[in-house]
């Protein structure tokens, strides 16, 4: 089932039924929080951690963590993205 490899929110649980996020794979996901090309923290202590995905056309991929960096709280591909 996707989401066993890592912890997760509630939201996140709900908002990864969306049809726009049906197609992010949890390896994307693990790549991101493993191996980030780019992190930032935000106000609150959450983690912002970027991937970019050529399977995905080379999209940049945002997963939010909370702050024990490890809980997903939420992933997108981010339009805004700067390496």
């Amino acid at each position: 089932m996707p989401g066993d490899r890592f912890p997760m929110t509630e939201y996140f649980r709900a908002v990864r039924t969306r049809p726009d996020r049906l197609l992010i794979q949890d390896e994307w996901i693990l790549r991101a929080i493993e191996r980030p090309a780019r992190q930032a923290i935000q106000a609150g202590g959450r983690l912002r951690r970027w991937t970019v995905v050529p399977e995905a056309g080379g999209r940049a991929l945002r997963v939010i963590l909370l702050a024990d960096q490890e809980t997903v709280h939420n992933t997108f591909f981010d339009r805004s993205y700067v390496p």
